[in-house]
């Protein structure tokens, strides 16, 4: 049977084929193993899989080249301060933690109380420091704010005025936004306003809104 190592490289390699190159985020990739936040039962090969995984309720774990799209727009780097929205079992909040380094802080927002519970327990398991919060995503989390970027990892139908008043000057907000496709959005805040970029349609699981 093979090992982990190698479906890690295969699914590096699938998103590799698929034009992507940032190397920082394949490398955080490969310290952070799909199959810890996979449900129970789930295959090596359904794990590495360039495709969402179910957990149950209608929620996903994103396909890793989504994942790793989003990520490379967030402009993530070392000591920046995290807002994610949607934490389903964590994958992506790791993630970010490894991009983040030890001085950078994330705070992940999950309104299914099993799943942020998941969550919080595979991150504590790998020593991973993040800040698992179980309530509704788009109030954002006004007592760990502001911060220097919000993603959002499930459909919203707009991008929320929590998000914007909670986001530093220069700070970004990545989301996908619309109704059965979702148009994924960057936006850049400035003094008075915000710059949008728009780079293509998606489709994610809909923003419970509590």
């Amino acid at each position: 049977m093979p090992s982990v190592d190698y479906y890690i490289q295969n699914m590096i390699s699938t998103i590799r084929e698929k034009g992507f190159h940032h190397q920082r985020i394949l490398d955080a990739m490969r310290k952070t193993p799909r199959h810890h936040f996979v449900p129970k039962g789930t295959s090596l090969v359904e794990a590495y899989a360039d495709r969402p995984v179910p957990l149950g309720e209608e929620q996903t774990i994103s396909q890793p080249s989504t994942v790793a799209f989003m990520l490379d727009l967030l402009e993530l780097s070392a000591g920046l301060h995290v807002l994610e929205v949607g934490t389903g079992t964590g994958w992506n909040a790791a993630l970010i933690k490894h991009l983040i380094g030890a001085k950078g802080d994330i705070t992940t927002l999950e309104c299914i109380p099993h799943l942020a519970k998941a969550a919080a327990l595979i991150l504590a398991k790998l020593n991973l420091d993040v800040n698992v919060i179980q309530g509704d995503g788009s109030r954002g989390y006004p007592p760990k704010a502001p911060y220097d970027r919000i993603i959002v990892t499930c459909a919203a139908p707009f991008i929320y005025s929590a998000w914007t008043e909670q986001l530093n000057p220069a700070g970004i907000i990545v989301a996908p936004i619309g109704a059965y496709h979702q148009e994924m959005i960057k936006a850049i805040k400035h003094e008075n306003d915000f710059s949008v970029q728009r780079h293509g349609l998606f489709r994610f699981v809909p923003l419970r809104v509590m």
